[in-house]
């Protein structure tokens, strides 16, 4: 079973910007509590989409640079990597039939 898997500023680069499949990064804290209702929503999705989208999380406390590097400013923020580039984001809480459509057109 397939969940979101950590990333750090070391692995930003390897393992999302240089994966094969689109790749999903959840930007979030510890004390965040809209990102504690995201979380499990995208834990879902990432057994639903296991081997055609990479669902991550990158914790800001502990990465500030990815953060700063993609201007995270408020959290929960969900971005979408497509070939090394960002094709979509979300901001805050979203629904899973939201967050569905973005995986499919991340596709």
């Amino acid at each position: 079973m397939s969940s979101a898997m950590p990333v750090t500023d070391q692995n930003f680069e390897t393992e999302v910007l240089q994966g094969p499949v689109p790749v999903v990064v959840d930007f979030w804290a510890e004390w965040c509590g809209p990102c504690k209702f995201v979380a499990p929503v995208l834990d879902e999705l990432a057994v639903e989409y296991d081997g055609r989208v990479k669902v991550t999380k990158l914790n800001v406390d502990e990465n500030p640079s990815m953060s700063a590097r993609f201007q995270v400013r408020s959290i929960p923020t969900i971005l979408f990597f497509k070939d090394g580039e960002m094709v979509d984001q979300v901001i805050g809480a979203a629904s899973k039939a939201d967050l569905k459509k973005r995986f499919e057109a991340a596709l």
